[in-house]
């Protein structure tokens, strides 16, 4: 069993569902990622180009391992329209045994 260091938990966001789910399923798809939430309302406030923006998006949580962060990550930016998509990973510093099996099990072998 890997230790819980070798997981990660990203977030990105989206401008609707139909693209959440686009992103969730190519994802889920290509084995990397095991798990994605979609949190359908969310209100983002940041700054672009010099001015305060704030708009409705879509929340996509994934679950998966370390070592594939470099091709999920291509994979969002090959089906988001943003200029600048969010792709945030959070490293897993704890985790029950099982469910970490289960998300090893279901991404892609290194």
């Amino acid at each position: 069993m890997s230790v819980p260091d070798d997981f990660a938990v990203v977030m990105v966001t989206a401008p609707d569902m139909a693209l959440a789910r686009r992103l969730a399923k190519a994802g889920l798809e290509a084995k990397l990622a095991a798990c994605a939430n979609i949190v359908p309302a969310v209100e983002s406030h940041y700054w672009w180009e010099g001015n305060l923006e704030s708009s409705e998006e879509v929340l996509l949580i994934l679950k998966t391992r370390q070592a594939l962060l470099p091709k999920l990550e291509r994979a969002v930016r090959e089906i988001h329209p943003y200029d600048t998509p969010e792709f945030v990973a959070l490293p897993l510093t704890a985790g029950s045994r099982k469910y970490l099996t289960w998300l090893k099990d279901n991404t892609e072998a290194e």
